[in-house]
């Protein structure tokens, strides 16, 4: 059984990897991890791991805007700090923003907006877990490891079957 999967999506190809029980990774791929990858195997979309199949549809459907949340167990490591940015990220609704700042205040320490930059750049489920909305204080897009011009598209994406408009970064 192969606990990993490519997924090509309107973004890049994607890195799925789950355990026996829970999502572990959603990653951006480059063509040299690609290389490696298929090297090592990891299908393009075939698999027999339930959990994948589940996590693939479901990101088809919020690729074609007919998913606005996501209902998969998720497990990736990381520090009690870590987990609770992660969980306040999936507290952010379809088609909105907040502010590493508004973030912070959250989680109740405004002095802690650095850190809530570095966990959020840590959070290896993307999109699902979604670090894309998140941006700087003044409005604009800030710090993404998926580069930001799939920020500005997952965002776009959003706010087009969130709110029938695009949002103009």
């Amino acid at each position: 059984m192969n606990n990993a999967v490519f997924y090509n999506s309107p973004v890049g190809a994607l890195l799925i990897e789950a355990n026996e029980t829970a999502i572990t990774k959603v990653s951006f791929v480059n063509t040299a991890e690609r290389v490696v990858a298929d090297e090592n195997s990891i299908p393009y979309r075939e698999t027999d791991v339930p959990l994948l199949r589940t996590c693939m549809q479901q990101l088809d459907e919020y690729f074609n805007g007919d998913r606005f949340l996501f209902d998969l167990p998720l497990a990736q490591a990381g520090t009690a700090f870590q987990q609770s940015v992660w969980d306040q990220l999936q507290k952010i609704d379809y088609g909105k923003t907040l502010s590493y700042l508004s973030l912070s205040k959250k989680l109740g320490n405004v002095k802690a907006i650095r850190a809530v930059g570095t966990a959020n750049g840590r959070n290896q489920v993307a999109i699902i877990v979604p670090c894309h909305r998140v941006i700087g204080n003044n409005g604009s897009l800030v710090g993404y490891a998926g580069d930001l011009w799939r920020k500005k598209w997952l965002l776009n994406h959003e706010a087009v079957h969130a709110n029938g408009v695009q949002v103009l970064f």
